[in-house]
């Protein structure tokens, strides 16, 4: 990508992460992958880091995130979960947020975990990168017309759904919740540049690919991208909860819901 383009991004994800992290203890919700890992090297620069990262025991995104925070030289701290936990938790994400989507609790389960634990009162992710910088998988191949629709009517649900959803559990937790790719200075870069500005190809995110790099990270460019509740093991034991029960995920997430 442009030189010039990757140095406005760079900056302007620098300006934001610094405003809300310089001289504090701040928690980043880690998967070791690309977006939380640009998150971490520059709030590294300005405040005292802790990576978290939410997994079962010998889940693929804890194995990653152990080994990049190694190369990243920066505090990492694993928060294993179990069927128990899940058995427990799940009750309580729904009471909290109303949330009964099967999908959008098996990829929240690993920042629900981080907001509970983490000793740090400021969290930060990497949510809304995929929308903005065309990381989805089902973005490849879309014509010009089909792929702002389609990331419009992604930034909508994002914003409508999975952010309210964060909220209300970041609240309960009394913890705040900050989101750098969904600076109004990130998107409004974004649309500045257009699609065309952020994609090519079929190549997934180039944009923030050539940030990593950028940043002498890369490792982090390279990274493969895998869904947090797979990365994490979250469906795998949602599905054998429900494979106990004798239902369907779904099934169950709805006779919890109606059990509370």
């Amino acid at each position: 990508m442009a030189a010039h383009l990757v140095n406005e991004l760079m900056s302007s994800l620098e300006c934001c992460i610094r405003e809300n992290v310089e001289d504090r203890d701040v928690a980043v919700a880690f998967s070791g992958g690309l977006d939380s890992g640009i998150i971490a090297v520059l709030s590294k620069r300005y405040g005292n880091v802790t990576l978290y990262t939410v997994g079962v025991k010998d889940a693929y995104d804890v194995k990653v995130a152990r080994c990049m925070a190694e190369t990243l030289g920066i505090r990492w701290k694993h928060i294993e979960i179990t069927e128990d936990d899940l058995e427990k938790e799940i009750p309580n994400m729904i009471r909290v947020t109303g949330t009964v989507n099967p999908i959008t609790i098996s990829f929240e389960v690993p920042a629900y975990f981080v907001l509970k634990h983490a000793a740090e009162r400021i969290v930060l992710t990497g949510q809304g990168a995929d929308e903005l910088f065309v990381g989805y998988s089902k973005y490849i191949g879309l014509s010009d017309a089909e792929l702002a629709a389609t990331v419009n009517d992604d930034m909508i649900d994002l914003m409508n759904v999975t952010l309210a959803h964060e909220r209300s559990v970041a609240e309960h937790f009394g913890k705040n919740m900050i989101h750098p790719y969904l600076d109004g200075r990130i998107v409004d870069f974004v649309n500045s540049v257009g699609m065309s500005g952020v994609s090519e190809g079929d190549i997934r995110k180039p944009l923030l690919r050539d940030v990593a790099r950028s940043l002498g990270q890369p490792e982090l460019a390279e990274r493969p991208k895998k869904a947090a509740q797979y990365g994490s093991g979250t469906m795998i034991i949602m599905r054998s909860m429900a494979k106990r029960r004798k239902m369907t995920v779904r099934e169950m997430i709805s006779r919890m819901a109606e059990d509370l």
